[in-house]
Parts: C-alpha cells; sequence; structure tokens
C-alpha cells in the first residue's frame, strides 16, 4: 500500500495544491518500469505495459500529474554511485542507466530548458546490470534472472525522441 500512498494519494494532494495555487510547473519522477521489459529501447510514445503494482501507481502517478497543463514527466533509471549493495548482479536485466549524480545534472538540464510533456532521460548505452556494478564494485559475480521468482522487467532500456542521451561518467 506504501507505493499507492506515495505514488498516487501523494500525487494527487501535490496536484490539487497546485491546481488551487494556479501557475505551476510540475516535475513528476516516474521510471521505466512502466514498461513490460520485454523488447526495450523504449521511446516516449511507446506505451505503458506495467507489469506489477509498483510500475501501475507510478503510471497511474504520470495520468495524474497531467490534470495540470504545465508538468513534466521524467522516466529513468538509475542508481547511486557507490559500492554494489548485494553480492551479485544480473547479467541479463538491462537498462540505459545513470548513477544519480549524473542524472540530477540532467534533470537540472531539462528543467531549465523549461520542457513539458513526457521525456526519457536516458545514458548513451545500454548495459546489463552486472556491467553496472563492475564500475563501482569490479569484484561482483554474475547472476541471472532465471535464478530469482520475481516479476522484474528484463529490459528497461530508454532512449529519447525528445532530448539527447547523457553520458555515465565511469569514475568512482
Amino acid at each position: 500500500m506504501k507505493a499507492w500512498e506515495n505514488n498516487v494519494i501523494a500525487t494527487e494532494n501535490l496536484v490539487e495544491a497546485c491546481r488551487q495555487i494556479g501557475e505551476c510547473y510540475f516535475v513528476y519522477m516516474s521510471t521505466a518500469c512502466v514498461f513490460r521489459g520485454d523488447k526495450g529501447d523504449y521511446g516516449e510514445t511507446d506505451v505503458p505495459y506495467p507489469d506489477n503494482f509498483y510500475s501501475l501507481t507510478k503510471l497511474i502517478g504520470e495520468f495524474v500529474v497531467k490534470r495540470i497543463e504545465n508538468h513534466l514527466v521524467i522516466r529513468a533509471n538509475f542508481v547511486p554511485r557507490e559500492k554494489w549493495k548485494y553480492e551479485r548482479a544480473f547479467i541479463d536485466r538491462f537498462g540505459t542507466y545513470l548513477f544519480a549524480d549524473d542524472f540530477a545534472l540532467a534533470i537540472k538540464d531539462v528543467i531549465e530548458r523549461k520542457l513539458t510533456g513526457t521525456i526519457h532521460i536516458a545514458g548513451k548505452e545500454k548495459l546489463s546490470m552486472f556491467e553496472l556494478a563492475k564500475i563501482t564494485s569490479p569484484k561482483i559475480k554474475p547472476m541471472t534472472m532465471d535464478e530469482i521468482d520475481l516479476p522484474l522487467p528484463r529490459d528497461m532500456s530508454l532512449r529519447s525522441e525528445r532530448i539527447r542521451s547523457y553520458e555515465l561518467r565511469k569514475q568512482t
């Protein structure tokens, strides 16, 4: 229920507050997980197909935000630039990842441009989670999605039809 409370109810409350204030530029952080994850390379015009409850709540939040004319929905996949917190990482789960500090700079860039609608902030290269984890944790061990029983999308890679891709800075 926390996902519903945070992604739908809280968003509804914020949107309503903005509507009462009047002029408002609302930025909503969504996720690449609004897509099924079976093909990857999702653009802004691809139709979302959430595969789990969390992803569904993020997509509903996107619809709530669209009640405000001056809105921006940002979809991305990013991780903190820190040691991987798990012993292993997936060799067969992919994304166009950015580290959180690079992602923050990209957000600043698109907000300064006052973009509206939906955009994908994506890294320039498609990486497996294992490749990503090796950047900050060289001794990480590989694993496959078949080793777990969770409904996770396999390919969350994004591309943007509206903005450039961003560099994943690999120094730690």
